[in-house]
């Protein structure tokens, strides 16, 4: 068995596998539209037998990269020095461009790496992190501008209602910004079935342009949107802090965040109320826990886009986190692929106590018709 320098069993295989799952609908945000979600999972297993699990939402050549570009790089390396490995990953890339499938690549396998290591352990990840919470916010996030009326009002009171989430998020911009009217209707039909207790969120996905999104949201104002994501694109941050400095509601991008110089901009710029980032393309866990330091840096929290279970123990173990994204196809996927799935009922998710790692165990053989 290799053992590595710490004396802990050395990595020694790393295997990605990619997954197709339908959606339930149709489904469309402001400005892209889809039938289903792709997951690249990456198992990596030490020479003990103990495995840990990655994946990311991303293009199947997301894999390829893992096989052709990363496995060399992890096999035979250290799982207690994670980021280690994460540097020599980022170094690996640099011809091919770390932003997109790369960085989406990396991204698992971090993950993994984390999971394998907590796992060796015997520990919670978000110990091994250091916990600063026992739970984690969450909002309910779907509301796609494909669905009708009674699809849209079904979701919001299923988070409302039946798991007391108390916090929504819908899409609007509808066809880049081209139905003004079926926005602001979708917005104050869910505010009216969802009561004045409940936060409302809205994101664009970056379909309109400064003036549209100002007009929107004063043409809302009554509707108390509290959280206005990519009212433009992410890469317009002089339009994201006009937007900003022109409505009450708060202002977030980030998502498409690929390493900490991007989100330094972003911050530096006052672009944002709130900084997004994603663990399953921005770098993982690693740069996760970084670009939240870059956050507080600028005296700004910091939430998690989509993929929640990828980012419970994570977000556990962030001072700064406001919250993470309930996010309607992920949960489909992690509820049905992993063996502890968590509950979001309340308002919040609980990372096992117990279980070492992130707790999530693949269920191979259900996932393997997706394959």
């Amino acid at each position: 068995m290799g053992t590595a320098p710490s004396g802990a069993p050395a990595v020694e295989s790393v295997r990605a596998t990619v997954y197709n799952v339908p959606t339930e609908l149709p489904e469309a945000d402001g400005t892209l539209a889809w039938s289903s979600t792709t997951m690249v999972l990456v198992q990596v297993t030490a020479a003990d037998g103990t495995t840990g699990t990655g994946w990311t939402y991303g293009a199947p050549a997301c894999a390829r990269i893992v096989e052709d570009a990363l496995a060399g790089i992890v096999r035979g390396s250290d799982p207690m020095n994670v980021p280690g490995t994460f540097d020599a990953m980022v170094k690996a890339v640099r011809n091919m461009g770390r932003p997109g499938v790369a960085g989406y690549a990396i991204s698992a396998v971090d993950v993994a790496l984390w999971d394998l290591k907590a796992r060796l352990l015997g520990l919670p990840l978000h110990r091994l992190l250091g916990a600063v919470r026992e739970t984690v916010p969450v909002y309910g996030s779907g509301g796609f501008t494909t669905y009708d009326e009674n699809q849209l009002v079904d979701q919001v009171l299923n988070w409302v209602e039946h798991q007391d989430i108390p916090r929504v998020k819908i899409k609007i911009g509808e066809s880049w910004g081209t139905n003004l009217q079926r926005d602001l209707a979708r917005i104050r039909l869910v505010r009216n079935r969802i009561g004045t207790d409940v936060e409302l969120y809205v994101d664009a996905n970056g379909a309109y342009t400064r003036k549209q999104a100002i007009r929107v949201m004063l043409l809302a104002t009554s509707e108390d949107v509290r959280w206005f994501e990519e009212p433009v694109s992410s890469d317009d941050l002089i339009g994201l802090r006009d937007v900003r400095d022109s409505i009450p509601a708060d202002v977030t991008a980030g998502e498409y965040g690929y390493d900490l110089a991007y989100f330094e901009r972003m911050c530096a710029a006052g672009a944002v109320d709130c900084l997004q980032a994603d663990a399953s393309r921005c770098g993982g866990i690693t740069e996760w826990q970084r670009v939240a330091a870059v956050a507080a840096a600028h005296n700004l929290e910091i939430s998690g886009h989509c993929s929640p279970h990828l980012h419970a123990h994570v977000a556990a173990a962030t001072p700064n986190l406001r919250h993470l994204e309930w996010f309607h196809d992920h949960v489909r996927i992690e509820s049905r692929f992993f063996d502890g799935a968590l509950d979001p009922t309340g308002g919040s998710i609980t990372p096992s106590a117990e279980a070492p790692g992130h707790g999530l165990t693949p269920r191979l053989s259900e996932m393997e018709a997706y394959r």
